[in-house]
């Protein structure tokens, strides 16, 4: 049996491949006024990621692991939002990490989830479909990848590690994200070697094993250090040697969300 080539075309939908420049560069304006407006994320990767969700999915299913996990659909933000789960695992594991980095941080895969579906109406989220699944696993793992990577949720970790995930995803979108942040670094801000940290977070996720593809289960209960080491996870040192408070450093610009008509979004995965 083939893999589905596909998204189902709902009724009134566009073409769920088709990348729309335009919709993600008013997406990046109103996420440069504000970088905490989440929804403009997602709102980039629908215009610009194109095939590579379904790209990824069939690499999944090229692999022995992959396979398993296709067949399992196992669904990742359940898993990662059960605390008693996560909150069991010995101290110095990826699970354990995991934990503390998300309690730390107030962060749940459910709420990564619900800011995904933002703008988008009921008829257009995708639920009973493996690429929409093969969707919601490379978004649920996003805030595990950060403690795999070692990048923090500051401005720039989140830049390195949305490098990081270009070079693991082949997404147009997380480029276009990662290169934007890099050219306002450059323009604003040369103290520090920004855009260095940047650029070595693309070469982090182009020497790792394809993140995509990894038994989650079990990579939580190794010891960090095993997990990185096992995945050819890099120490992100250009990262670490910008102190902390610069990393997080705001950046002003004059960019102004732009009006203009809403679009419908493509079919999505929930």
């Amino acid at each position: 049996m083939t893999a589905p080539r596909r998204f189902p075309r709902l009724q009134g939908s566009r073409d769920p491949y088709r990348l729309r420049p335009l919709t993600a560069v008013r997406a990046m304006r109103r996420l440069i006024a504000d970088k905490e407006d989440t929804q403009q994320v997602f709102e980039i990767m629908r215009a610009l990621n194109g095939r590579s969700t379904l790209n990824g999915y069939h690499r999944l299913l090229r692999t022995r692991e992959g396979a398993r996990q296709a067949y399992r659909r196992l669904e990742l933000a359940e898993l990662l939002d059960d605390r008693a789960y996560v909150e069991a695992f010995a101290p110095g594991t990826l699970g354990h990490a995991y934990a503390e980095f998300t309690r730390r941080e107030g962060l749940s895969s459910q709420g990564l989830a619900e800011e995904s579906r933002k703008g988008l109406k009921p008829e257009e989220i995708v639920v009973e479909h493996p690429v929409a699944w093969f969707g919601r696993r490379t978004r649920d793992i996003h805030d595990l990848w950060h403690v795999l990577t070692g990048y923090g949720r500051d401005a720039l970790g989140e830049a390195c590690l949305v490098a990081f995930s270009y070079a693991q995803t082949g997404g147009l979108g997380w480029a276009f994200i990662a290169a934007s942040a890099a050219f306002q670094y450059w323009r604003h801000d040369r103290r520090q070697p920004y855009v260095q940290a940047i650029w070595e977070g693309y070469r982090n996720g182009r020497a790792a094993e394809w993140l995509l593809g990894q038994d989650y289960e079990t990579l939580l209960s190794q010891p960090l250090f095993a997990a990185r080491a096992q995945l050819n996870i890099r120490e992100p040192r250009v990262y670490l040697s910008i102190p902390e408070p610069a990393r997080d450093r705001q950046l002003q610009t004059r960019a102004e969300p732009q009006a203009g008509a809403a679009e419908t979004p493509q079919a999505q995965p929930a």
